[in-house]
């Protein structure tokens, strides 16, 4: 993959072209940052959108899904994955100038089911290891029952594009001479709070340290 995106006539940015972002670094943080995406697809003939877990690995995206959906029984399906971070909410003097602050990522392409056991099996890793960093060897790793119900599916991120709107709300001049109303930013931050030990959990176990580790620490 090239360091920059290649806009498509799907991914050129349309509306505030001015907030997209061309590095592909800035697509790899925006995903590594998230830990739930939206897959969007069509099936039988109506658009669904589904949130599920998902990881990178370089340039290739995938993604959890139960063997028994309805959606995942063919090889390959067009989809749509996108990835948002509400970062706060832009109070403006007038309405219509009201915003959020954001950072967005948006994949298009040939979503395929994973057939391979090897690239199965890293796929999973990969999901896993996304949402805790730790986690895969920790736990008991996936028998082979688990992973006839566990579909993957895997996107190359070859078609995608990145927007990201930041700062205070840009009023219209009259608005801010005006000084009718407040206006600034609203944060919006996601945190890890203290890990909950299971009720069945033996007393004498500790909170594993890639656990701990997540503890109080914002995303994104």
């Amino acid at each position: 993959m090239t360091e920059t995106l290649s806009p498509t006539p799907r991914s050129t940015l349309g509306r505030h072209a001015e907030r997209g972002r061309s590095e592909r670094s800035e697509l790899h943080d925006v995903l590594d940052a998230g830990l739930v995406c939206h897959l969007g697809f069509v099936a039988d003939g109506a658009p669904v959108v589904l949130p599920t877990a998902y990881g990178r690995d370089g340039d290739v995206l995938y993604l959890h899904g139960s063997s028994g959906a309805r959606y995942l029984t063919g090889d390959e399906m067009p989809a749509c994955v996108t990835v948002t971070h509400l970062d706060g909410i832009v109070h403006a003097r007038a309405v219509f100038s009201f915003s959020m602050n954001y950072r967005s990522a948006v994949a298009h392409g040939v979503a395929r089911r994973v057939t391979d056991s090897d690239e199965k099996l890293r796929g999973l890793r990969v999901i896993v290891e996304h949402l805790t960093p730790g986690a895969w060897d920790h736990a008991r790793p996936p028998t082979r029952r688990e992973l006839a119900a566990t579909s993957v599916l895997a996107l190359d991120l070859g078609e995608a594009s990145v927007k990201v709107r930041s700062g205070p709300p840009a009023d219209e001049d009259d608005d801010v001479a005006s000084d009718a109303a407040w206006a600034g930013v609203v944060p919006v931050r996601t945190v890890f709070g203290t890990p909950e030990p299971a009720p069945d959990l033996r007393a004498t176990r500790d909170v594993p340290s890639h656990v701990a580790d997540r503890a109080d620490r914002a995303t994104g």
